[in-house]
Protein backbone atom coordinates (compact mmCIF):
# COMPACT_ATOMS: atom_id res chain seq x y z
CA UNK A 1 0.00 0.00 0.00
CA UNK A 2 1.39 3.25 -1.30
CA UNK A 3 2.09 5.64 1.79
CA UNK A 4 0.21 9.03 1.28
CA UNK A 5 1.35 12.50 2.83
CA UNK A 6 0.39 15.40 3.41
CA UNK A 7 0.71 18.24 0.50
CA UNK A 8 3.39 20.55 2.00
CA UNK A 9 3.15 23.92 1.36
CA UNK A 10 6.18 25.81 -0.51
CA UNK A 11 8.94 27.22 2.24
CA UNK A 12 10.02 30.55 3.37
CA UNK A 13 7.01 31.49 5.11
CA UNK A 14 7.30 33.32 8.07
CA UNK A 15 9.03 31.24 10.99
CA UNK A 16 6.11 32.02 13.24
CA UNK A 17 3.82 31.19 10.79
CA UNK A 18 1.73 28.03 11.86
CA UNK A 19 0.91 26.71 8.40
CA UNK A 20 4.57 26.40 7.23
CA UNK A 21 4.57 22.89 7.49
CA UNK A 22 1.85 22.58 5.27
CA UNK A 23 -1.46 21.25 5.17
CA UNK A 24 -2.22 17.99 7.86
CA UNK A 25 -5.75 17.18 6.01
CA UNK A 26 -5.99 14.01 8.09
CA UNK A 27 -6.12 16.73 11.93
CA UNK A 28 -8.33 19.13 9.91
CA UNK A 29 -10.94 16.82 8.44
CA UNK A 30 -11.51 15.75 11.93
CA UNK A 31 -11.75 19.30 13.14
CA UNK A 32 -14.55 20.12 10.56
CA UNK A 33 -15.23 16.80 8.68
CA UNK A 34 -17.08 18.06 5.92
CA UNK A 35 -13.24 18.82 4.95
CA UNK A 36 -13.00 15.19 4.34
CA UNK A 37 -15.63 15.53 0.87
CA UNK A 38 -12.97 17.65 -0.81
CA UNK A 39 -9.82 15.68 0.30
CA UNK A 40 -7.94 13.34 -2.47
CA UNK A 41 -4.71 11.93 -3.01
CA UNK A 42 -2.73 13.55 -5.96
CA UNK A 43 -0.01 11.91 -8.22
CA UNK A 44 3.03 12.49 -5.93
CA UNK A 45 0.80 10.67 -3.24
CA UNK A 46 0.23 13.45 -1.52
CA UNK A 47 -3.49 14.31 0.26
CA UNK A 48 -4.45 17.60 -1.27
CA UNK A 49 -7.76 19.34 -2.60
CA UNK A 50 -8.62 21.29 -6.08
CA UNK A 51 -7.59 24.45 -4.73
CA UNK A 52 -9.48 26.02 -7.90
CA UNK A 53 -13.19 24.87 -6.44
CA UNK A 54 -14.25 27.29 -4.04
CA UNK A 55 -16.11 24.87 -2.01
CA UNK A 56 -12.99 22.66 -1.27
CA UNK A 57 -11.38 25.92 -0.47
CA UNK A 58 -13.65 27.35 1.93
CA UNK A 59 -13.99 24.13 3.90
CA UNK A 60 -10.12 24.45 4.24
CA UNK A 61 -10.47 27.53 5.74
CA UNK A 62 -13.09 26.96 8.03
CA UNK A 63 -11.20 24.13 9.44
CA UNK A 64 -7.93 25.78 9.76
CA UNK A 65 -9.98 28.97 11.44
CA UNK A 66 -11.77 26.83 14.11
CA UNK A 67 -8.11 24.51 14.28
CA UNK A 68 -5.67 27.67 14.61
CA UNK A 69 -7.57 30.74 15.33
CA UNK A 70 -10.81 29.28 17.35
CA UNK A 71 -13.51 30.87 14.98
CA UNK A 72 -16.19 28.54 15.16
CA UNK A 73 -18.44 30.17 12.40
CA UNK A 74 -16.74 31.99 9.46
CA UNK A 75 -18.80 31.80 6.27
CA UNK A 76 -18.76 34.46 2.97
CA UNK A 77 -21.64 34.94 -0.01
CA UNK A 78 -20.39 32.86 -2.97
CA UNK A 79 -19.52 36.15 -5.16
CA UNK A 80 -16.48 37.61 -2.38
CA UNK A 81 -12.82 36.00 -2.43
CA UNK A 82 -11.64 33.29 -0.20
CA UNK A 83 -8.21 34.13 0.79
CA UNK A 84 -5.69 31.90 1.51
CA UNK A 85 -4.76 31.47 4.84
CA UNK A 86 -1.28 31.20 5.11
CA UNK A 87 -0.20 33.79 2.95
CA UNK A 88 -2.55 36.11 4.81
CA UNK A 89 -1.07 35.15 8.29
CA UNK A 90 2.17 36.23 6.87
CA UNK A 91 1.45 39.91 6.60
CA UNK A 92 0.28 39.68 10.25
CA UNK A 93 3.42 38.62 11.37
CA UNK A 94 5.79 40.39 9.18
CA UNK A 95 3.67 43.88 10.73
CA UNK A 96 4.60 42.11 14.09
CA UNK A 97 7.91 41.99 13.69
CA UNK A 98 7.82 45.92 12.71
CA UNK A 99 5.80 46.65 15.51
CA UNK A 100 8.97 45.08 17.40
CA UNK A 101 11.48 47.82 15.81
CA UNK A 102 10.01 50.16 18.16
CA UNK A 103 9.89 47.97 20.90
CA UNK A 104 13.05 46.26 22.04
CA UNK A 105 12.55 43.93 19.24
CA UNK A 106 10.11 42.38 21.43
CA UNK A 107 6.38 41.86 19.68
CA UNK A 108 4.10 43.74 21.67
CA UNK A 109 0.81 41.56 22.24
CA UNK A 110 -2.67 42.54 24.14
CA UNK A 111 -5.44 44.58 23.16
CA UNK A 112 -3.93 47.98 23.59
CA UNK A 113 -2.34 47.45 20.03
CA UNK A 114 -4.92 48.49 17.72
CA UNK A 115 -4.57 48.15 13.82
CA UNK A 116 -6.72 49.23 10.83
CA UNK A 117 -8.05 46.77 8.48
CA UNK A 118 -8.74 49.42 5.51
CA UNK A 119 -11.05 46.87 3.11
CA UNK A 120 -12.08 44.18 5.77
CA UNK A 121 -13.83 42.99 2.92
CA UNK A 122 -16.41 40.25 3.55
CA UNK A 123 -14.06 37.40 5.04
CA UNK A 124 -12.71 39.35 8.20
CA UNK A 125 -9.48 37.40 7.61
CA UNK A 126 -7.04 39.96 8.80
CA UNK A 127 -8.02 41.08 12.01
CA UNK A 128 -9.12 37.21 12.86
CA UNK A 129 -5.52 36.38 12.57
CA UNK A 130 -4.15 39.22 14.38
CA UNK A 131 -6.58 38.92 17.12
CA UNK A 132 -5.85 35.19 17.78
CA UNK A 133 -2.40 35.34 17.52
CA UNK A 134 -1.22 38.74 19.04
CA UNK A 135 -4.61 39.50 20.97
CA UNK A 136 -4.71 42.45 18.94
CA UNK A 137 -7.68 45.23 18.88
CA UNK A 138 -8.73 45.88 15.14
CA UNK A 139 -11.11 48.59 12.89
CA UNK A 140 -12.31 47.33 9.89
CA UNK A 141 -13.77 49.50 6.90
CA UNK A 142 -15.80 48.88 4.03
CA UNK A 143 -17.22 50.18 1.16
CA UNK A 144 -19.57 47.22 0.47
CA UNK A 145 -22.53 47.08 2.71
CA UNK A 146 -23.07 43.59 1.57
CA UNK A 147 -19.60 42.45 2.64
CA UNK A 148 -18.94 44.09 5.90
CA UNK A 149 -23.00 42.76 6.68
CA UNK A 150 -21.41 39.17 5.59
CA UNK A 151 -18.06 40.43 8.18
CA UNK A 152 -20.41 41.74 10.88
CA UNK A 153 -21.96 37.90 11.27
CA UNK A 154 -18.46 36.32 11.62
CA UNK A 155 -17.72 39.17 14.30
CA UNK A 156 -20.67 38.38 15.94
CA UNK A 157 -20.97 34.93 15.94
CA UNK A 158 -17.40 34.84 17.59
CA UNK A 159 -17.62 36.18 21.23
CA UNK A 160 -14.04 36.89 21.37
CA UNK A 161 -14.09 38.76 17.86
CA UNK A 162 -16.84 40.81 19.13
CA UNK A 163 -15.20 42.43 22.15
CA UNK A 164 -12.69 43.43 19.86
CA UNK A 165 -13.21 44.21 15.97
CA UNK A 166 -15.12 47.11 15.16
CA UNK A 167 -16.77 47.52 11.69
CA UNK A 168 -17.23 51.08 9.91
CA UNK A 169 -18.55 51.56 6.74
CA UNK A 170 -16.52 53.74 4.02
CA UNK A 171 -19.49 56.08 2.27
CA UNK A 172 -17.38 58.06 0.44
CA UNK A 173 -15.63 55.32 -2.09
CA UNK A 174 -13.11 58.41 -3.10
CA UNK A 175 -11.65 58.81 0.43
CA UNK A 176 -9.78 55.74 1.77
CA UNK A 177 -8.86 57.28 5.46
CA UNK A 178 -10.33 60.44 5.64
CA UNK A 179 -14.37 59.76 7.46
CA UNK A 180 -13.09 56.50 8.79
CA UNK A 181 -10.63 57.11 11.28
CA UNK A 182 -11.78 59.95 13.98
CA UNK A 183 -9.99 62.73 15.98
CA UNK A 184 -9.70 60.35 18.70
CA UNK A 185 -8.13 57.58 17.22
CA UNK A 186 -4.27 56.00 17.53
CA UNK A 187 -3.91 53.03 15.15
CA UNK A 188 -0.55 51.12 15.48
CA UNK A 189 -0.63 50.42 12.40
CA UNK A 190 -2.93 50.02 9.30
CA UNK A 191 -3.50 47.14 6.80
CA UNK A 192 -4.92 47.11 3.33
CA UNK A 193 -4.70 44.55 0.32
CA UNK A 194 -6.34 47.13 -2.75
CA UNK A 195 -7.72 45.98 -5.31
CA UNK A 196 -4.47 45.42 -7.65
CA UNK A 197 -6.61 45.59 -11.43
CA UNK A 198 -7.42 49.05 -12.78
CA UNK A 199 -10.57 47.49 -14.73
CA UNK A 200 -12.79 44.34 -15.18
CA UNK A 201 -10.69 42.66 -17.98
CA UNK A 202 -7.44 43.26 -16.77
CA UNK A 203 -8.96 41.16 -13.44
CA UNK A 204 -10.64 38.55 -15.70
CA UNK A 205 -7.12 38.04 -17.29
CA UNK A 206 -5.74 37.66 -13.39
CA UNK A 207 -8.31 34.86 -13.13
CA UNK A 208 -7.24 33.29 -16.50
CA UNK A 209 -3.99 33.40 -15.72
CA UNK A 210 -4.86 31.45 -12.23
CA UNK A 211 -6.98 29.06 -13.38
CA UNK A 212 -4.06 28.07 -16.46
CA UNK A 213 -1.63 27.78 -13.50
CA UNK A 214 -3.64 25.42 -11.50
CA UNK A 215 -3.65 22.93 -14.84
CA UNK A 216 -7.54 24.74 -15.54
CA UNK A 217 -9.06 24.98 -19.02
CA UNK A 218 -8.55 28.54 -19.75
CA UNK A 219 -12.24 28.45 -21.35
CA UNK A 220 -15.46 28.98 -19.64
CA UNK A 221 -16.96 30.71 -16.73
CA UNK A 222 -13.95 32.04 -13.98
CA UNK A 223 -14.53 30.03 -10.86
CA UNK A 224 -15.54 31.97 -8.04
CA UNK A 225 -12.73 31.35 -5.72
CA UNK A 226 -10.69 33.73 -8.07
CA UNK A 227 -13.98 36.11 -8.75
CA UNK A 228 -14.45 38.46 -6.14
CA UNK A 229 -16.67 42.07 -5.84
CA UNK A 230 -15.77 44.63 -8.20
CA UNK A 231 -14.30 46.07 -4.98
CA UNK A 232 -11.82 43.47 -4.16
CA UNK A 233 -10.15 43.22 -7.48
CA UNK A 234 -10.25 46.11 -9.55
CA UNK A 235 -10.66 49.96 -8.92
CA UNK A 236 -10.29 52.78 -11.33
CA UNK A 237 -6.27 53.09 -11.91
CA UNK A 238 -5.52 50.20 -10.38
CA UNK A 239 -3.49 49.74 -7.32
CA UNK A 240 -0.92 52.67 -8.75
CA UNK A 241 -4.10 55.19 -8.10
CA UNK A 242 -5.55 53.28 -4.90
CA UNK A 243 -2.18 53.68 -3.20
CA UNK A 244 -1.27 56.68 -4.31
CA UNK A 245 -4.29 58.12 -3.00
CA UNK A 246 -3.77 55.92 0.42
CA UNK A 247 -0.33 57.64 0.42
CA UNK A 248 -1.53 61.61 0.21
CA UNK A 249 -4.63 60.29 2.76
CA UNK A 250 -2.17 59.21 5.18
CA UNK A 251 0.01 62.41 5.52
CA UNK A 252 -3.39 64.00 7.21
CA UNK A 253 -3.40 61.25 10.05
CA UNK A 254 0.92 61.63 10.30
CA UNK A 255 0.24 61.89 14.13
CA UNK A 256 -2.32 59.35 14.76
CA UNK A 257 -0.36 55.84 13.50
CA UNK A 258 2.51 54.41 14.06
CA UNK A 259 3.22 53.03 10.89
CA UNK A 260 0.95 52.96 7.93
CA UNK A 261 1.11 49.60 5.32
CA UNK A 262 0.00 48.45 2.34
CA UNK A 263 0.98 45.14 0.15
CA UNK A 264 2.22 45.87 -3.42
CA UNK A 265 1.15 43.25 -6.28
CA UNK A 266 3.48 44.97 -9.05
CA UNK A 267 6.61 45.87 -8.21
CA UNK A 268 7.36 48.33 -10.92
CA UNK A 269 5.22 50.39 -8.99
CA UNK A 270 7.20 50.80 -5.80
CA UNK A 271 9.36 53.77 -7.48
CA UNK A 272 6.57 55.75 -7.79
CA UNK A 273 5.66 55.25 -4.56
CA UNK A 274 8.77 56.52 -3.11
CA UNK A 275 8.72 59.27 -4.66
CA UNK A 276 4.72 60.03 -3.63
CA UNK A 277 6.27 59.04 0.27
CA UNK A 278 9.14 61.92 -0.42
CA UNK A 279 6.88 64.46 -1.35
CA UNK A 280 4.50 63.68 1.74
CA UNK A 281 7.44 63.60 4.35
CA UNK A 282 7.60 60.35 5.22
CA UNK A 283 10.52 60.04 7.61
CA UNK A 284 11.06 56.03 6.93
CA UNK A 285 9.97 54.31 4.49
CA UNK A 286 10.33 49.99 4.22
CA UNK A 287 9.96 47.40 1.83
CA UNK A 288 9.46 43.96 3.50
CA UNK A 289 9.31 40.87 0.74
CA UNK A 290 7.22 37.84 1.79
CA UNK A 291 8.48 34.64 0.03
CA UNK A 292 6.11 32.00 -0.29
CA UNK A 293 7.95 29.31 -2.14
CA UNK A 294 8.28 30.62 -6.03
CA UNK A 295 6.33 33.80 -5.08
CA UNK A 296 7.53 37.00 -3.84
CA UNK A 297 4.76 39.55 -2.66
CA UNK A 298 5.88 42.34 -0.76
CA UNK A 299 4.56 45.33 0.91
CA UNK A 300 5.84 48.64 1.60
CA UNK A 301 5.71 50.65 5.76
CA UNK A 302 5.77 54.37 6.12
CA UNK A 303 5.50 56.48 9.18
CA UNK A 304 5.90 59.87 9.79
CA UNK A 305 7.63 59.81 13.52
CA UNK A 306 11.14 59.96 13.58
CA UNK A 307 12.78 57.05 15.47
CA UNK A 308 12.46 58.84 19.57
CA UNK A 309 9.12 59.67 18.48
CA UNK A 310 8.79 56.24 17.46
CA UNK A 311 10.18 54.83 20.58
CA UNK A 312 7.80 57.50 22.71
CA UNK A 313 4.99 55.86 20.94
CA UNK A 314 5.53 52.74 22.29
CA UNK A 315 5.84 54.12 25.43
CA UNK A 316 2.87 55.64 25.91
CA UNK A 317 0.86 53.45 24.43
CA UNK A 318 2.50 49.64 24.85
CA UNK A 319 3.38 50.27 28.27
Amino acid sequence: MKKTQNSPLKKNLHPNNKHINGYDFEKLAVTYPKLENFVFINKYGNKTIDFSLPEAVKALNKALLLKYYNVSFWDIPKTNLCPPIPGRADYIHYIADLLALSNNNEIPKGNHIKGLDIGVGANCIYPIIGNSEYEWKFVGTETDVPSLKACAKIVESNLQLSKDIELRIQKNKRNILKNCITENDRFDFTICNPPFHSSREEATKGTQRKLRNLGKAKEGKPVLNFSGQNNELWTEGGELAFITNLIYESAHFKKQCLWFTTLVSKKDNLKPFYNHLKKVGAIEVKTIDMEQGNKVSRFIAWTFLKKQQQENWAIINWK
